[in-house]
């Protein structure tokens, strides 16, 4: 049985890529977060296991993925460098060596124009954190990593996008939790795709200066 390490397995796109896995696969699944009662709705489901831990302490990570096929990072703040090379070092302790990491548009300075502009600014304090694990995840080159760059996220009941390539300017200016989730459930099941890259996910004919509900 495939067994899938979900690392801040709170967060809402989480949320949604852990009920499809269970619905469409028969994956055990590890869900790793800083207050495990959140999820206590998935206690009693044999496939599931629940650990309460902080992505930035290493021993602890090497527990959780010590059998894991798949790493799947949906952590983020401020501090997010600190938990990718947590999360890095540990994978190269424990020789795990596919990861699927939640990035954001901005991580390699693709958002072109004005709409670009907006961003840089909006998400400021984010971005650094974004850059420098792009950066620490060019270090660990037998990990094969999977970047998701998403535009701006919406809870639309849809799943609708495109993907750009990490030397393409980055496209639209919005996508569903859903389309994420999709991706990440596509290479959940064929780990084979989009190897060692950042891919840039948005709705398409959404291009503006900033998304439509600013």
């Amino acid at each position: 049985m495939t067994k899938i390490l979900i690392l801040g397995a709170h967060g809402g796109t989480a949320q949604l890529v852990i009920d499809r896995l269970l619905a469409e696969t028969d994956h055990e699944l590890v869900l790793f977060l800083r207050n495990a009662q959140r999820l206590n709705r998935y206690a009693d489901n044999a496939r599931v296991t629940l650990i309460e831990g902080d992505a930035q302490d290493l021993e602890a990570l090497k527990q959780a993925m010590a059998d894991s096929d798949v790493v799947y990072s949906n952590l983020g703040g401020i501090d997010l460098a600190k938990s990718t090379q947590a999360v890095l070092n540990a994978m190269q302790q424990t020789h795990r060596t596919r990861l699927i990491f939640y990035s954001a548009l901005g991580a390699i300075h693709e958002v072109p124009g004005k709409f670009g502009e907006w961003n840089e600014q909006a998400i400021a304090a984010y971005l650094p954190g974004f850059r420098e694990s792009d950066h620490l995840i060019k270090q660990f080159p037998d990990i094969n990593t999977t970047q998701l760059r998403p535009a701006w996220l919406t809870d639309h009941e849809e799943i609708d996008y495109e993907i750009t390539q990490a030397d393409e300017p980055f496209k639209g200016t919005e996508v569903s939790r859903q389309s994420v989730a999709d991706m990440i459930v596509r290479l959940i099941k064929t780990p084979s795709l989009y190897p060692n890259t950042s891919i840039g996910l948005n709705k398409p004919h959404t291009d503006g200066d900033k998304p439509a509900w600013y």
